[in-house]
């Protein structure tokens, strides 16, 4: 395409060229004649001084017109044959030199055209071995991924064969068994015939020893069964046990709704109930609307109800309510004056709770949405426990457990306290509130082991360092101290108690200890007396009584720990 282009712009040129001789041409003959006009003029002007010098008189100027008439003619035709000559030679010689200059571009555009042809056929060449090599690689990695795939296939046919040559020596071994199996039982059906005649036992006690133990037997096989059963289930248990949760939530969901949700604001008088709703309810509509919480008026005395999921909205529609009152001045437009300023002072109380949480300990550089993420823990709860009471306690306790373990204080207290900031934002995001935690701490650029240790305080994450085991610890330890989630010292000790009675109960079972706070109980059995069978059985007892008999929060593990010791003598 360049050297196409060149052409045709070397054809222009030429052409521009030829044009522009043959403009010359013209111009060059008109003024020629222009000249010639001119120059006969002055001869014509100077033959006519002469001629009145010389003459005087009347013929002279006769004669003088007739010789000015010839000879203008006479001159012009001279003249004009001469300057016609030099144009024509000039024009020649413009001609012939354009007509060089032409050829030399013709010359220079072929040769131009030629070096842009060589030259794409070179890189053409250039990209066609190119693409020559890298499909000989490609035919090269095809080659050897065919040979792999070949082996893989080999290795699958032995592997293949191998399986059912085993799977003929576990049914050959299985059928072994079972005859095996039937050989002892003959056997055993043979002793206790022995036993029952050659015994001194009364028929009676013969007949109770026998019932012990099938009913011994029987029980390891109810063991086996049900293990078998439960281990077959494996597959659906995710379905029972959202189906199991739903119906916790829905029986527990009345109670949290009305305990957490709805904020009560005394009334001087019954009076002002009145002017909350206003004419045709536009007051409490404003309300409504300004504050996104629900304004309840009923029957009861003396009282208006909030109820809002959002805890800070609930605050500020509370805030806003309480003002409303004690000034007495209630409609829509100051309404929206209310609730707007309350907003900012409320704003402003969020981002000091935030500041002040990280000012007691210790705590710089945090981003501004961080801290008022922290501010709004305020006002949540967890079991409840105040959420930003909760934070700034389990920092201290992580400062404190670093530093006895050497660990860096700063990064361990930052971890604390952030560990839970996800619960500001749980009745907004879907998900985790350890997982939202952490990935606004990843958006807001905290450091990696402060974010995995966020992430990782339920386990929903691995822990890649100290401090994130840190966070869990202390975690536990704030909420599982007595007093922190509304549970009196007594229930707690009391409920301590009744785990331990109630895995004491069980035949076999040595020692019951209640761990973590009551979540966990672990059940210490004798090896004689309990087998592996049994142990599964006895873990499902237990937790079906403690479910039956106690009231409690959240849920009970129940770790039932057969311990098996060898032991010899060297003598």
């Amino acid at each position: 395409m360049d050297a196409v282009g060149q052409a045709v712009g070397a054809g222009f040129l030429l052409l521009g060229i030829v044009m522009g001789v043959a403009m010359g041409w013209l111009l060059a003959l008109q003024r020629a004649n222009k000249a010639v006009d001119s120059r006969v003029k002055a001869e014509l002007d100077e033959i006519r001084d002469d001629t009145i010098t010389k003459t005087k008189e009347s013929v002279e100027i006769n004669l003088r017109n007739e010789l000015e008439d010839d000879v203008r003619e006479e001159l012009k035709e001279k003249l004009a044959g001469s300057i016609k000559e030099d144009a024509e030679r000039d024009a020649k010689r413009i001609l012939s030199k354009a007509e060089d200059e032409a050829e030399g571009l013709r010359k220079k555009a072929r040769r131009d055209a030629d070096e842009v042809v060589e030259k794409a056929r070179a890189k053409a060449d250039e990209e066609v071995g190119k693409r020559r090599g890298e499909l000989d690689r490609i035919e090269e990695k095809l080659n050897v991924r065919e040979t792999q795939l070949d082996d893989r296939a080999s290795k699958l046919d032995g592997r293949a064969n191998e399986l059912e040559s085993r799977e003929a020596t576990y049914e050959k071994n299985a059928k072994s068994l079972r005859e095996q199996e039937a050989v002892l039982e003959e056997q055993q059906t043979k002793v206790r015939s022995e036993l029952e005649r050659v015994s001194s036992y009364s028929a009676e006690q013969a007949k109770a020893e026998l019932v012990d133990r099938m009913e011994g037997e029987a029980r390891i096989e109810a063991a086996k069964l049900a293990r078998k059963i439960e281990e077959d289930a494996t597959n659906e248990a995710d379905k029972k046990a959202k189906k199991i949760l739903s119906t916790t939530i829905q029986r527990w969901a009345g109670e949290y709704v009305t305990e957490r949700t709805v904020k009560v604001v005394p009334l001087p008088n019954d009076d002002l109930k009145g002017r909350i709703i206003g004419r045709e309810g536009r007051n409490i509509r404003a309300l409504e609307a300004a504050t996104g919480m629900d304004i309840i008026i009923d029957d009861t005395p003396e009282a208006v109800l909030v109820s809002g999921f959002d805890p800070v909205r609930r605050h500020v529609a509370t805030l806003t309510l309480q003002k409303l009152i004690s000034d007495g001045r209630i409609h829509p437009s100051r309404i929206e004056e209310v609730v707007e300023k309350t907003t900012q002072e409320v704003d402003q109380q969020i981002k000091e709770y935030g500041e002040r949480a990280a000012f007691e300990l210790g705590i710089h550089g945090l981003h501004m949405d961080i801290i008022k993420l922290l501010g709004q823990l305020q006002f949540r709860t967890s079991y409840g426990q105040n959420m930003w009471s909760h934070s700034i306690e389990v920092g201290f306790l992580c400062g404190l457990m670093a530093s006895e373990l050497g660990v860096n204080v700063k990064m361990a207290r930052r971890a604390g306290l952030l560990h839970d900031l996800g619960k500001a934002l749980t009745h907004e995001q879907d998900g985790s509130h350890a997982l939202i935690g952490a990935e606004i701490l990843k958006r807001c650029g905290e450091h990696e082991i402060v974010r995995n240790a966020v992430a990782a305080h339920h386990n929903e994450e691995p822990q890649n360092s100290v401090i994130a085991h840190l966070v869990i610890a202390a975690d536990a330890l704030s909420g599982a101290r007595p007093g922190a989630r509304r549970e009196i010292l007594g229930t707690y000790v009391k409920r301590l108690e009744d785990l331990e009675r109630i895995s004491g109960d069980f035949p076999g079972v040595q020692k019951s200890y209640a761990v973590q706070a009551g979540r966990e109980i672990r059940v210490m059995v004798e090896n004689s007396k309990v087998n592996d069978d049994e142990a599964f059985a006895l873990s499902k007892e237990i937790a079906k009584k403690i479910e039956e008999e106690l009231t409690y929060p959240g849920q009970i593990k129940v770790c039932v720990i057969r311990e098996t010791r060898a032991v010899d003598y060297a003598k």
